[in-house]
């Protein structure tokens, strides 16, 4: 059976990656990574649907267990990406799409070299002030740090095997889909067996 591969998703906040790994997933075959994190459920949120909620102390021993593709503590909560179950999964021929920031992207591809990374980029830096100022969460001051975020993010670009622009939804869902299909048609070790398969045939 072929290994699956993974698929890691990034870039600026505001660039649409959350919503177009959700489309993969509810379009194909692809299964979404899911997180572990030490930080309480809220309440419309389930264990082992949307983070996998476990104790500090389970986490850290997680960790000291080298049981993580990537972690990060943010505002003293930890964030993780568990590597049993995603292996497990690509062991067993699946795909698996990780939506992720830089940072973690970079710790992943430390960690699981043999990743796909694919960079999600805004069309314009004011289509983004627009996405964002349209959550009405933030500040003018927080928008304009965040946006001055995204010009250090996108310098990380050339680390990444792909780059899809998503000014339209529906275009960058099916560019990343694309992506997909190449990577299951590059020469592997399986079209080598294949093409014995064929000598043997003859």
């Amino acid at each position: 059976m072929d290994k699956g591969h993974l698929f890691v998703v990034s870039g600026p906040s505001g660039a649409g990656k959350g919503t177009i790994c959700q489309k993969i997933v509810e379009q194909t075959d692809v299964e979404l990574s899911i997180s572990m994190t030490t930080r309480d459920p809220r309440s419309f949120e389930e264990h082992g649907a949307n983070y996998y909620f476990v104790s500090k102390e389970e986490f850290l021993e997680t960790i000291e267990n080298n049981g993580l593709l990537e972690y990060a503590e943010v505002y003293g909560n930890f964030y993780g990406t568990p590597k049993k179950l995603v292996m497990e999964k690509l062991n067993a021929g699946r795909d698996v799409i990780l939506e992720i920031d830089i940072q973690g992207a970079m710790k992943v591809k430390q960690s699981y070299p043999g990743g796909v990374f694919i960079f999600i980029l805004p069309p314009s830096m004011t289509e983004l002030r627009k996405r964002i100022t349209g959550r009405g969460s933030e500040s003018e001051d927080a928008i304009n740090m965040r946006l001055g975020e995204t010009l250090k993010e996108v310098s990380y670009i050339d680390k990444y095997d792909y780059c899809v622009v998503n000014g339209e939804l529906d275009e960058a869902v099916n560019r990343v889909q694309a992506i997909i299909i190449a990577e299951h048609s590059k020469v592997s070790e399986s079209i080598y067996h294949l093409i014995k398969k064929y000598e043997e045939e003859i």
